[in-house]
């Protein structure tokens, strides 16, 4: 098989030649930038300035010779922008603090504070706020707020405007977007044999990263993250009027993407949003049945009426109460599988694949990315993925990938170790 015939018959549920490997198709399933240099080093590729992305995490560009490398079998189609809110071109230099030279898009703009952290202004606009913070010596950006004036809780419910709030987080893609998309799905499938990841997004509802309207200069309505989870509770007109119009925004942006990519992809990225902590749900099923499933659902719905697409969804955390739900809302690809949090509640791998391997195709949960991938031994490294990958890849249905992205400072011999027991070959 080659890599698209191998994951449209795991994507099917079907037995392929070998278990398939996704490496950087899309922003949860990547590598920090850093660690990317230092295994093109570790595998004696060529060293140079990697692309950075998605740079909100750092994640580095997995180029043609890593990809081969590893025997990664996916490539993404990634948007024009990011969730920094500038393009992706005109590239120009940036050294993080641990000396990885990278590449940022041209529209990156930041200071140095005195402590020596790294400040980025939204959009790329030196006259908006600063809205992402790399601590010195840090390897990735977090959010912070960026409002213009400060807010409390306590809210007249008819002075509220969440279309209005929300209208510049939330829009209907361009032609020059549908153009790009156009040309580079036609790339990518016509000059590759890898299997695409549509990275459109979109349907994040209440994703916490972006709450904060990171690719928005002047957010207004409830913007801090504990608040927006009060609001669930407090005021849920309120939410579920924000998601109605993201919903109308995602439909419109799937038509549009439709005719631009055609069946050229075989995946669709919907949601990063996370339902989980490391020991439950962050907030009961019964708001996730009203406030959040009925818009996915019809998203899904969408997909599946008028496209061959499976569709991929993210969660982190302990989502075991949920995993019905998200079969019946038309789930297809459920990533990262984090068995730190759901197997101390009952769901292990074996468990998980019996009772829902007809149902999803798991995507990640490969090895321990919180402990065992990097503070393990290269030996703790190899067990773990060869029980997962024993149990997970019985009967198709599982793409590996560890939990979530590789962070940074992550041995290099544990990442060979984890790719080396996927393949049952040497890589190096």
């Amino acid at each position: 098989m080659n890599s698209r015939e191998r994951v449209l018959a795991a994507l099917n549920h079907q037995t392929p030649d070998r278990c398939p490997i996704d490496l950087g198709s899309n922003g949860q399933t990547g590598m920090n930038v850093s660690t990317v240099y230092r295994l093109r080093k570790a595998l004696g590729l060529d060293e140079h300035r990697l692309k950075v992305i998605e740079p909100l995490q750092m994640l580095g560009e997995i180029e043609e010779d890593l990809l081969k490398a590893v025997h990664s079998d996916f490539v993404g189609l990634w948007n024009r922008g990011n969730m920094m809110g500038f393009m992706q071109d005109d590239w120009k230099p940036f050294d993080m603090d641990d000396g990885t030279p990278t590449w940022m898009g041209g529209g990156f703009e930041y200071e140095r504070n005195a402590a020596g952290d790294v400040r980025a202004f939204v959009c790329g606009d030196r006259q908006a706020p600063v809205g992402y913070c790399m601590p010195r010596g840090g390897t990735f950006f977090d959010n912070i707020d960026h409002f213009d004036e400060p807010y409390d809780m306590d809210i007249d419910e008819e002075d509220m405007t969440p279309r209005e709030d929300f209208k510049d987080d939330f829009q209907v893609a361009t032609d020059e977007d549908a153009r790009y998309w156009e040309e580079k799905s036609k790339e990518l499938y016509e000059g590759t044999d890898y299997a695409i990841v549509g990275v459109l997004g979109g349907a994040g509802f209440g994703d916490v990263a972006w709450v904060p309207g990171p690719t928005v200069k002047h957010p207004k309505g409830i913007r801090r993250v504990q608040d927006w989870l009060l609001a669930q509770a407090m005021y849920p007109d309120y939410v579920d009027e924000v998601f109605d119009y993201q919903t109308e925004v995602m439909l419109k942006n799937l038509e549009i993407y439709k005719q631009a990519v055609g069946e050229r992809i075989q995946v669709v990225w919907i949601s990063g949003t996370d339902f989980g902590t490391q020991r439950g749900l962050y907030f009961g099923q019964n708001t996730f049945r009203s406030l959040y499933k009925p818009h996915y659902k019809k998203v899904n719905d969408w997909v599946h009426q008028h496209t061959g697409w499976k569709t991929f969804y993210h969660t982190c955390g302990c989502v075991n109460e949920l995993l019905d739900d998200f079969a019946e809302m038309g789930v297809d690809c459920l990533n990262p599988v984090q068995f730190s949090a759901m197997e101390p509640n009952g769901m292990g791998p074996q468990r998980l694949k019996d009772e829902y391997g007809d149902k999803f195709t798991f995507w990640g949960g490969g090895v321990d990315t919180q402990r065992v991938l990097p503070f393990g031994t290269p030996e703790e490294v190899r067990a773990q993925v060869a029980e997962r990958v024993r149990i997970l890849n019985q009967n198709g249905g599982y793409i590996f990938n560890p939990i979530h992205n590789v962070v940074a400072n992550v041995p290099e011999e544990n990442l060979v170790a984890m790719y080396e027991t996927v393949l049952g070959t040497k890589i190096r």
